[in-house]
């Protein structure tokens, strides 16, 4: 039983910490990246939609990204849509057949903000799992009476690590996603 809870609390920090290095990825550096525009989110026939699902992502050059639509009638949706996104500052045009979102130069505030953006990103991975552990220990603490206290210890102490590790690798993935901002 305790492995049980071990083995479903280590995979839900893992998801954790994979969802922060997404959420980390779709923040954008100097140069434009397919995976800035992943949670872009368009109104197609009035139902909101990922991108990734109504067209294909390339790199034009560094700071130019292709959108080519599968539906030519979801271009100004799409359009639409990239411009309504937050936090991103792309130019966004369109010559009826595919879209171009150029994104401009980043200044040293911009960077700063961004950085801003990735470490709140972090504390909520971090606060995840956090909460996972909560749980974790509370069913550890429920299986007392039919394990044993030293093995409930042990199964604390074994969680420690396991949330001690798994918010070192959002430290370090945040670490990472600051430098890559920063550097010019």
């Amino acid at each position: 039983m305790i492995s049980t809870v071990l083995t479903e609390t280590k995979d839900k920090m893992a998801k954790a910490v994979e969802s922060a290095k997404e959420d980390f990825a779709t923040v954008r550096t100097g140069r434009a990246n397919p995976q800035l525009f992943q949670k872009i989110m368009v109104n197609y026939y009035g139902t909101a939609t990922p991108l990734e699902q109504l067209a294909s992502l390339h790199n034009q050059d560094a700071r130019t990204l292709l959108i080519t639509p599968y539906d030519k009638s979801a271009l100004r949706d799409i359009e639409q849509g990239i411009r309504d996104t937050p936090n991103l500052g792309a130019n966004v045009g369109n010559d009826g057949i595919v879209i171009r979102a150029s994104l401009p130069e980043l200044t040293q505030d911009r960077r700063r903000d961004y950085v801003k953006i990735v470490r709140a990103k972090g504390e909520e991975a971090k606060v995840v799992v956090r909460n996972v552990r909560r749980k974790a220990k509370d069913e550890l603490d429920a299986l007392k009476s039919e394990v044993g206290d030293d093995e409930v210890a042990r199964a604390e102490k074994e969680l420690e690590a396991v949330t001690k590790n798994h918010v070192d690798a959002i430290d370090d993935a945040l670490k990472r996603k600051e430098a890559e901002l920063l550097e010019i």
